[in-house]
Order: structure tokens, then sequence, then C-alpha cells
């Protein structure tokens, strides 16, 4: 668009001395009569640049007008482009690098070392993940419903949806959408979310209600457990839940306590860890993870 080129000038002007029409006409992929036009309407607009010729000729912002020489400060732009640059780890393109190369005049392969931050929102998932998330989000641009097949603990359901945000909260990406089966808003995790298609109908975008952000914990900390661990599996804890919950005793074993939400989840979670963890309490759930143990032998002794 016209005016997103006219401010990618002005940043480039205002972070630069001086820049020649060709360079510009390069840089967002437009002919140099373009360029040209552009100047003038900024020149319209108010900002007074000038044009010199020669060999060290090209484009300036006049010399004495005062303005501050970057609409953001450094940090803060590097700041806005180290999270544009996240984005492209995400979605499998280079749309944001690209961007970012109009939006900047400074090389932005080394961002991340230059700002000491880099956000890389990629995972496990990335082959199949990135795919939908390119598809819901043009969706949501052209006001497109969609339609997959989702899978939950109640088993799976197709849904058509009108998606409005693609949202990353605790380490997972959703989409949030009006679902025209419920009729109502919901939130579907993308991983969970099979047979993706974009139907390429048109809805009219209704009035939003907020954001349902997720909480965490998700319910009440109901289950307390206490239990040893291997001080091998430290390592493990500490990624998990932190060091404030461990307490080394005297021949390096870790005794654990903590408050859990839900029941599954958490004989799931004791069971990875193998017999490198002995549950202390509750004894409920202790007998449930002895059935559970006895369930996997006999499997293993029909063999």
């Amino acid at each position: 668009m016209k005016i997103d080129r006219l401010i990618g000038i002005l940043s480039i002007l205002l972070q630069q001395d001086k820049v020649t029409a060709p360079y510009l006409a390069e840089k967002f992929e437009v002919s140099r009569r373009t360029i040209n036009r552009d100047i003038e309407d900024l020149c319209q607009a108010g900002i007074p640049l000038v044009t010199t010729q020669g060999q060290s000729g090209g484009i300036s912002i006049m010399e004495g007008y005062r303005m501050e020489r970057t609409l953001l400060s450094s940090m803060e732009m590097q700041a806005i482009l180290t999270g544009l640059q996240s984005l492209d780890t995400v979605s499998g393109t280079n749309r944001y690098q690209q961007l970012m190369n109009k939006l900047s005049v400074k090389e932005t392969n080394n961002l991340s070392m230059s700002n000491g931050i880099m956000i890389n929102l990629s995972s496990w998932y990335k082959s199949s993940l990135a795919p939908k998330i390119e598809l819901i989000r043009d969706a949501i641009t052209q006001n497109q419903i969609i339609t997959f097949t989702y899978c939950s603990p109640n088993g799976e359901n197709v849904k058509r949806i009108e998606p409005y945000l693609l949202l990353f909260q605790w380490s997972s990406w959703y989409v949030w959408g009006y679902c025209l089966q419920n009729k109502d808003f919901r939130l579907y995790k993308i991983q969970r979310i099979l047979a993706l298609q974009n139907t390429l109908e048109r809805f009219s975008p209704r009035a939003l209600p907020e954001v349902p952000l997720l909480p965490e914990p998700l319910g009440p900390l109901s289950i307390s457990i206490t239990a040893r661990f291997d001080p091998s599996v430290k390592w493990r804890l500490i990624d998990d839940y932190g060091p404030d919950f461990l307490q080394e005793e005297e021949d390096g074993h870790l005794l654990f306590q903590f408050d859990f939400t839900n029941r599954k989840h958490l004989l799931h979670w004791l069971m990875s860890f193998g017999d490198k963890v002995e549950l202390l309490e509750p004894a409920d759930i202790k007998e449930e993870l002895c059935q559970n143990a006895e369930n996997i032998l006999r499997i293993y002794k029909r063999r």
C-alpha cells in the first residue's frame, strides 16, 4: 500500500543522512518514477525533503529542519524488530524479515546478537504447525470461515468457526473465534486441529468480547503431594516447577512438595519418571499408581 511505502521511506530518511531514488526503488520494489511521486507527496505533507544531483547526490531531509532522527529510540526499534523476527520462526516464511529490511537500514541478520535477545517461537511440530498458522492468518485477514476436526478429551468433533485471533500462550498456539455450532466464542489449541480447511466463505465480523486469556494454573490447587526423587532428575523438576519446591535430603534425594489441579495429569507426570520417584502421599494416588503399574505389567506379560 502507498501509505506503508511512504512511512517506510520516511523511516529510512530519518535514519540516514542521504539516500538515492534507485536505492529506494529497489528497497520497495517499485519504479523510480513512483519513488519520485512519493517524494513529492511527502513534501506536500510538510516534510521538507531536498534532492541533489551529482555523484554524491541523493534525497535527504532539509538541513536545519529539526525533527527526531527516528520515530522510536534505538532500543524501542530493536525490540520491535526482534518481535518481528520471532514471527518468521513460527510461520516458516521470511515475510517479516522482508518487512524488517524495509523498516530498518541496518543489517538484520545479526539483530539478536546486537540486541542481546533472540526469540524463537518454533516447536517440535513446526512442519505441521506453520501451515496451519498461515492458513488461519489468511482466513482472519479475509474474514473467511474455517473448518477442522478438533481432538479433545471428549472425542473428535468437526468445527466451523469465524476466526478472529491467533494467540500464543503457555508455550502453545491457539485460534480464538466464533463457533457456529456452539454459537459462542471459543479457544482452540492449534496442535489439536486436524483436517484444517479455509472454506473461502466470507463472514461479517461480530462485536468482539474480551479475549479470554487462559489462567495458570487451570483450576483449583486441590491435590497436594509429597514425593521423593532421585537426584538424577533434579534438572527436570527445576525445569517443570522451579527450585522453590525442592528440599535436598542427607543422602542426596530430593523431597518435592507441590499442589496440582488435575489428577490424570499428575499420574502421567509421576509415571514418566519411572523408578526415579517414590510417591509418599496421598495414599489414594499411590494406590492408583500401583494399579497403573500392574496394568502395564500385565500387557507385557501376555507377550
